[in-house]
């Protein structure tokens, strides 16, 4: 029994054609749009790559890309298909494209879900890799002389400015590294002298942090250098006083950011593939329902239009049967009256 059966009058399959054309345009836009947004992303993590350990998250933005530029292909032949469908001279053309039409349809909404649900599961992993790749580039921020490193200290401080954030969890990360060059201390001064050796790595710490870190909305000047010691500054209590320096580490801002922007582009998504769905459905229909007024007497009387010739679990057997029939992998010997079977399967189905 065919799944949600439906009549088509000559009128009808007309008004559906021309809507299915008007449909799949707007779904070509929606496959831009998708590319469109995918580069955005990428764009965006591109541009953070130095503070990031690996690029797993790259797998969202390059899907939605593919997945946008092969929307605009699908869609554009959905048009050419409504635009012959009311012509029994035309049509049939299309019969044997219409199965891998749908199975590549189908293959764009599985991927738009998959993009999504991998956009939330790879929260940790983007978590993880901006906490090793910030680690690391704090530590490097001092290397303006080192090849592929001197711009190093740029990119920190860029991005605690525009992000507002400071340090990978806190200021305080900035204790643990020296992040001023050796080229700019006087070896010769005893506070110089006097923190080298007490740090058995010999390295140069201070309790202080970069300019990028100062917060312009505080109404005290920036306070950067001894930043735990309470007779170095006037009225100063460095546990109870909010320093005028940002708060919030810039792991937590990128991941809430890059976060934010995928919430935005989820709903986006969603409206897209529900554009696609309406495409698969609307033509499925449209298919029917001209296949069976072409196997009438008079083309112009009504006929049936349906989503499944039969209930969903026979129907799949159906289409795996039509698959493997297109890709001419059917039994031997034996088994040849099965594939017999298969290749009438497949003739339904196209």
């Amino acid at each position: 029994m065919a799944l949600l059966k439906m009549m088509f009058p000559l009128q009808r399959r007309v008004r559906l054609a021309q809507g299915l054309w008007l449909l799949s345009w707007l779904a070509v836009l929606s496959g831009a749009i998708t590319f469109c947004l995918g580069l955005y992303l990428k764009t965006e993590l591109l541009r953070r790559a130095e503070v990031m350990d690996n690029s797993e998250i790259h797998i969202v933005p390059n899907i939605l890309m593919v997945v946008g530029l092969a929307a605009i292909g699908t869609n554009w032949f959905a048009g050419r298909i409504c635009q012959d469908s009311l012509d029994p001279e035309r049509f049939p053309r299309w019969k044997n494209f219409l199965l891998a039409w749908f199975a590549l349809a189908v293959l764009l909404c599985s991927l738009l879900v998959s993009a999504m649900a991998l956009s939330y599961a790879l929260q940790g992993h983007l978590e993880e890799s901006l906490k090793v790749g910030l680690r690391n580039g704090i530590r490097f921020y001092r290397d303006t002389d080192v090849p592929g490193r001197c711009f190093q200290k740029e990119t920190i401080d860029r991005l605690q400015i525009e992000h507002r954030c400071c340090g990978n969890n806190n200021y305080r990360d900035w204790f643990e590294v020296q992040w001023i060059s050796n080229r700019y201390l006087d070896f010769t001064h005893k506070e110089v002298k006097d923190r080298i050796r007490s740090n058995v790595d010999g390295r140069y710490l201070v309790d202080g942090v970069p300019f990028s870190c100062c917060n312009p909305g505080s109404p005290r000047p920036c306070l950067q250098y001894h930043l735990l010691d309470n007779n170095a500054h006037y009225n100063y209590e460095h546990q109870s006083e909010e320093l005028n320096l940002y708060g919030r580490g810039c792991r937590q801002a990128l991941v809430s950011y890059y976060m934010e922007m995928l919430n935005t582009i989820g709903p986006g998504v969603l409206s897209i593939m529900f554009i696609q769905v309406s495409v698969i459905a609307s033509m499925r229909y449209l298919q029917t329902a001209v296949e069976g007024a072409m196997a009438l007497e008079n083309p112009e009387e009504e006929s049936e239009g349906y989503l499944l010739e039969k209930g969903l679990k026979d129907s799949l057997v159906d289409l795996r049967a039509a698959v493997l029939g297109l890709l001419k992998i059917g039994p031997v010997g034996p088994d040849a009256e099965g594939g017999a079977a298969d290749e009438e399967a497949a003739t339904r189905w196209v």
